[in-house]
C-alpha cells in the first residue's frame, strides 16, 4: 500500500462518509511523507475542517507552517472567507458605477450557499491546475469533505467546463457565476489533473460497517461517472483480533469481520489496507505517527490495567428526551452534527418512539447520502428523503410547465438552458427543505440533516431566503419563513449529536456557534456510541472509555439537556430503538 511503502503520486485525496477517519489519515500521511524528507502541503476542503485541532495550530485560509513538523504546511479552505473575497472581487469594480440599489441586489445574489461553494471551488481548482501554486511541494494531500459534498466538488470542474462550453455562462445565478468564463482554462486543467491516475490518487476511507462500505461502493460508481477512478480503500479503526478479554470488543469485531467478508463487489478490486483501532484519539504528531505504524503491522499497544469508568456512573438516556418531546403534537426536531456520529440512528429512534406514543410523525433527511428503511413508512410514521436529483428534475419540470408555458420556442429554449445552471440544485433542495419544515405546523417532523458543512450551507440558504422575503414585504406585512421557524425554540428542537472524542466535540461546538449567529440554539445534545456508558472492564475499549468522562462533562456544562447512548454489542442501525438507552437503567 502506497501509504506505507512511500510510492505516491503528487496529488492524493482522502474521501468517504463523514466520521470514518479521513482527517486522521490525511494528517498521518502528510507527516509520514515529511519524515521521508518530502515537502508537503496538506489541504482541507471540508467546510467543517479540523486539521488545526489535530496539530494544535491555528490554520486558516492562508498556507501555514505546522509547528514541529519540518516540511509540512497546511491550508484550510474557509468557504465563508473565500465567499467574502469572491464577493469583493465581483462587486468592487462596479461600486460607484452602479446605483446603490443595484449593488445591494448584487450583494444579495452573492450571499447564498451557491456562492460559497463556487468560491471554495475556485481555490480548490487553482491548487490542481496552477503548477506555480504548489511548485514548492513534492505532494499535496487533500482532506476532503464527507462524500456527498466531495462528489459535488469533484464533479464541478466538469460541470462548469461543460456549462461554459455550451455558452450558458450568462444564465441564471448571474451573481455567483460572474467571472467564471475567465477561469475556463483553469477548470479544464483541473479536470485533466483529477482524471490522470499518474498524478492523482483517490483513497476511499470507510469503517468496517455495512453502511460505510456501501457508501464507499456508491462513491466508486459516482466517481466513475465523472471520469475519476478510485484507486485505494482504507478500512479504518478495525477491532484487533487480540482483543478477546472484553465481550463488547468480541461482539464489535464479529460484526466488523462480517461486514468485511461481505464487502461490496465495487470495492473488491481496489488495493485495500486495514488499520486497527488505536487506544488514543488522533491528536498530535506522536499519535499520527502511531497510526501508520499499526498499518505497517506493528501491534496496537494496549494496557490491560488501564483505568476504568466507575460502574455506578450514569447519564440521562435518549428515552428521557423522547418523553419530553412527546408532550406536544407538532413541531420540528432536527438532528445535526458531523458525519458518522449517528445522526440517522438517533433520528430514526426518536421518530419510531414518538410514533409508538401515538404521535403523527414524518421522518425525513437532507443528507444526499442519507437512506432510511422504507418499510418503516406505516401507521403514524411516514418516511421521505430529499433527493437532490429528483428535486432538481421536478423543479425544472414545474418551471417549464408554468413559466415556460407562456413563452415561444426560443424563449423556452433560453429558459431550459437557464435551468441547467449548477445553482438550480440549491434552489430545488431548499424548496424541499422548506416544505418539510412547513409540515411541522400540523405534525411532528423529525429531520436527519446532512453532515455539518452541508447543514451550515443550508442554514445560509435559509437566511438568504428570509432576507429576500423581508425585502419584498410591504410595510406592515409579515411572513413566516423557514428561518423564523428554526429560531422559534417553542416549535423547533435542534438536537446536536456528537461522539465522546475531542475532535467531534470541538466540531459540534463550532456548529452551535454557527447556529447561534443565526439565532438558532440547540435544545439538547446527544453523546453517541459512548464506551464510558458501556463500562468495558479491560483492554483497548477500557482505555478509550477512560478518556470520555471529561468530554461528556464538558458537553453537559453547555447544554440544557443531555442524553448519552452507550456503545452496544448489537449494531443500533439494525434496531434503532436500542439507542433509546433503556438498557442502561
Amino acid at each position: 500500500m502506497f501509504l506505507t511503502d512511500g510510492v505516491m503520486p503528487r496529488f492524493v485525496f482522502f474521501t468517504g462518509k463523514g466520521g470514518v477517519g479521513k482527517t486522521s489519515l490525511a494528517c498521518a500521511t502528510a507527516v509520514s511523507l515529511t519524515d521521508q524528507g518530502k515537502r508537503v502541503l496538506l489541504v482541507s476542503t471540508d467546510p467543517a475542517s479540523n486539521i488545526g485541532q489535530v496539530f494544535d495550530t491555528a490554520i486558516g485560509n492562508q498556507i501555514t507552517p505546522i509547528n514541529n513538523v519540518n516540511g509540512l504546511d497546511a491550508l484550510e479552505i474557509d468557504p465563508q472567507a473565500a465567499a467574502e473575497e469572491y464577493r469583493q472581487r465581483i462587486i468592487t469594480p462596479v461600486r460607484g458605477l452602479l446605483p446603490e440599489a443595484e449593488i445591494a441586489s448584487m450583494t444579495e445574489q452573492l450571499s447564498g450557499s451557491c456562492t460559497t461553494e463556487i468560491a471554495a471551488f475556485d481555490e480548490f481548482t487553482a491548487l490542481l491546475a496552477d503548477p506555480a501554486a504548489t511548485a514548492g511541494y513534492d505532494h499535496v494531500v487533500f482532506d476532503t469533505a464527507p462524500t456527498g459534498h466531495t462528489l459535488r466538488m469533484l464533479s464541478l470542474p466538469g460541470s462548469w467546463t461543460k456549462f461554459l462550453d455550451d455558452g450558458k455562462g450568462d444564465a441564471s445565478c448571474l451573481g455567483p457565476l460572474a467571472g467564471l468564463e475567465k477561469h475556463h482554462e483553469t477548470y479544464t486543467a483541473a479536470v485533466k489533473a483529477l482524471t490522470d491516475p499518474e498524478h492523482t490518487a483517490l483513497v476511499l476511507v470507510a469503517r468496517a460497517q455495512p453502511g460505510a462500505l456501501g457508501e464507499a461502493a456508491r462513491t466508486v460508481a459516482e466517481l466513475a461517472d465523472i471520469g475519476i477512478d478510485a484507486t485505494h480503500l482504507i478500512v479504518n479503526a478495525v477491532m484487533p483480533a487480540t482483543e478477546t478479554s472484553e465481550p463488547l470488543a468480541v461482539a464489535i469485531r464479529a460484526r466488523e469481520q462480517k461486514a468485511i467478508a461481505n464487502i461490496p463487489a465495487a470495492l473488491a478490486g481496489l488495493e485495500t489496507l486495514t488499520i486497527p483501532l488505536n487506544p488514543a484519539n488522533m491528536v498530535g504528531v506522536p499519535a499520527l505517527r502511531s497510526l501508520l505504524a499499526t498499518a505497517s503491522g506493528q501491534p496496537v499497544a494496549t494496557n490491560h490495567t488501564a483505568a476504568t469508568v466507575d460502574a455506578a456512573t450514569e447519564w440521562p438516556s435518549l428515552s428521557a428526551l423522547v418523553d419530553e418531546l412527546s408532550g406536544v403534537d407538532h413541531g420540528l426536531v432536527m438532528c445535526m452534527g458531523k458525519g458518522g456520529v449517528g445522526k440517522t440512528t438517533v433520528a430514526v429512534a426518536v421518530a419510531l418512539a414518538l410514533a409508538a406514543r401515538g404521535k403523527d410523525v414524518h421522518l425525513t433527511t437532507t443528507d444526499p447520502a442519507g437512506h432510511f428503511d422504507e418499510t418503516m413508512d406505516a401507521g403514524n410514521l411516514t418516511v421521505s428523503r430529499i433527493d437532490p436529483e429528483q428535486a432538481v428534475r421536478e423543479y425544472r419540470e414545474r418551471v417549464m410547465a408554468t413559466k415556460g408555458a407562456t413563452l415561444d420556442e426560443p424563449g423556452r429554449a433560453v429558459l431550459a438552458e437557464d435551468l441547467m445552471s449548477p445553482c438550480t440544485e440549491e434552489i430545488a433542495v431548499f424548496e424541499r427543505f422548506a416544505d418539510a419544515v412547513a409540515q411541522s405546523d400540523t405534525r411532528i417532523v423529525v429531520m436527519d440533516t446532512a453532515p455539518t458543512g452541508h447543514t451550515v450551507l443550508l442554514m445560509d440558504a435559509t437566511g438568504s431566503y428570509h432576507r429576500e422575503m423581508v425585502r419584498h414585504l410591504a410595510e406592515g406585512e409579515q411572513a413566516v419563513t423557514p428561518l423564523l421557524r428554526l429560531q422559534d425554540g417553542d416549535t423547533t428542537r435542534v438536537i446536536v449529536v456528537a461522539l465522546p472524542e475531542t475532535t467531534p466535540v470541538l466540531e459540534a461546538e463550532q456548529l452551535t456557534a454557527d447556529l447561534a449567529r443565526a439565532d438558532i440554539h440547540p435544545w439538547a445534545w446527544v453523546v453517541n456510541q459512548s464506551l464510558a456508558a458501556a463500562h468495558p472492564a479491560t483492554g483497548l475499549l477500557a482505555m478509550r472509555a477512560a478518556a470520555e468522562p471529561p468530554l461528556i462533562q464538558r458537553v453537559q456544562r453547555q447544554t440544557p439537556r443531555l442524553a448519552v447512548v452507550a456503545m452496544l454489542a448489537q449494531d443500533p442501525a439494525t434496531q434503532p430503538l436500542l439507542a433509546l438507552g433503556d438498557q442502561q437503567r
